[in-house]
Order: C-alpha cells, then structure tokens, then sequence
C-alpha cells in the first residue's frame, strides 16, 4: 500500500507540473523574464505586398535579409543542403513576411495536417502579440505556427488539441529548382484568442513590439526530421524550445520608416 501511494503521488506531481488543464496554463517551468534580444526594426510598408509568392512587390525592395541559420536540431548539415534568409513589413492589418529557402528535397510524407506536421519541411513563425515571453505550449500566450507545404497552418490549441489555423496566415509559395519563396500574410492575435469563436485581429502600429522568431524544419527523406533551422541563438543545450518558451523569440518593432 505505501509503495502505491508513492507512485501515484509520483505520477500526480509530474502531471501537475507539466500542464494544468482546468486553468489551461503552462506550469511546467519557471519562465525568465522576455528580454529584447535581437531587436529588429521593421519597416512599414507603404504598399501592401501581394500575396504570390513573387518576390517584386516595392514594399521588399530595400528592406535588408535576416539570416535563418541557428542549427536547433540535427546535425550539421551543408548549405546545398539548406540555407534561408528573410525579410518582414507590415500594415495595420497584419505582419508580412517573404522567405527565401535553399533546400534540395522538399518532402512531405504525413498527408493528414494533423498527423505530425513537424516531421514535414515545413516553415514556422512564431508569434507573441505582446512580447511578454513565458510559457505556450498549450495556451494561446504565443503562437507557433507550422506552415505546411501545402499551406496549411498547424498549431496546439488549449487541451493539447492539434487544431488548423488556416485564417490565421495566409501563404503561397513558389519553388524554381532548389529555391522556395514563400511569402506570407501573418494575422496577429493577443492572448485572449478563444478558439472556434469570433476574434478580432490585433491592429498593428509604430513603436509596438512583438515577439517573433521563423525556423524551417527540413527532412530530405527520413521517418522524423533531420534538422530544425531557427532565426534566434538559443542558450544551453535545449535549443528547440520555441514551441514551449516565448521568451527565446527575437523582439521586432513596427516603426514608419520606409525605404520605398
């Protein structure tokens, strides 16, 4: 009897540490606090970017590339392998972003959406409406987006439920021998986002500042992914933590620059 009351004291304390349910909170961790590291500035753009896939929109021209080369997971790979880089803007609508990708395989083997998105190429966008950092993992305190290569947008909802976001970000990409662009129309949503009802989007302006981060998931043919490709150097070991931690996310702030 006593050798079953510690065990089920076991199981019930790392329950209770990982994720509580009823509050719908992350209680795994204690969270540092989000700090602005790499702060970017993001210009806004004058005219809106088309959605196409084609990088010739005036609002790109002289906007500067950001590398994508933080090896997260995986082990080295070589740049015919992969390589990325990418540039933002934004309206008050919403968040623009166009990434340029390197990559020899394009693979996607699980059809299903749903079914182990993150083992597909994919790109993910992570998002914090209000750069407050903390914990995500079920919660809607940040967004971890999972482009897919068919455009299907893949998250974790509340209750650990793999839910589509499909209205949250609008994408097209265009692949000509080993380069995608993708170029995506990023909605932003504050952490009171309820899901399967009516939310409205945040209105962006100049000075706010949002967390964000980009990273690819790249599998040339493999039963799970060979690398996981980030924007932000993550400390210690543990580096794939974008989908738990807000606070590794880089900070950007909207400003009225143009160079357009």
């Amino acid at each position: 009897m006593k050798n079953t009351f510690i065990l089920l004291l076991c199981i019930c304390t790392t329950f209770s540490c990982k994720f509580d349910k009823e509050s719908n909170e992350d209680v795994a961790e204690v969270f540092l606090p989000k700090t602005d590291h790499q702060l970017r500035q993001v210009p806004k753009a004058i005219i809106t970017p088309t959605v196409d896939g084609i990088a010739n929109d005036p609002a790109w021209e002289h906007i500067p590339w950001n590398a994508l080369d933080q090896r997260w997971l995986g082990e080295t790979y070589t740049k015919e392998d992969f390589s990325g880089r990418y540039k933002l803007t934004w309206t008050p609508e919403a968040l623009y972003l166009l990434a340029e990708i390197e990559d020899d395989v394009l693979y996607d083997q699980n059809k299903d959406p749903l079914t182990l998105w993150w083992d597909d190429d994919c790109l993910e966008i992570f998002v914090d409406a209000d750069n407050s950092g903390g914990g995500h993992q079920f919660t809607h305190n940040a967004f971890a987006y999972h482009v897919a290569l068919d455009g299907h947008v893949v998250d974790i909802a509340p209750g650990e439920v793999p839910t589509l976001y499909d209205n949250h970000i609008k994408s097209v990409r265009k692949t000509t021998g080993n380069t995608t662009l993708w170029e995506c129309e990023i909605f932003v949503y504050e952490d009171t986002y309820i899901d399967h009802t009516a939310n409205e989007t945040k209105i962006l302006a100049a000075n706010q500042k949002l967390g964000f981060a980009l990273a690819y998931c790249d599998n040339d043919s493999s039963e799970q992914r060979e690398n996981f490709i980030g924007s932000v150097p993550v400390e210690g070991d543990d580096k794939n933590r974008g989908w738990i931690d807000a606070g590794i996310f880089g900070t950007i702030q909207l400003t009225e620059n143009t160079n357009e």
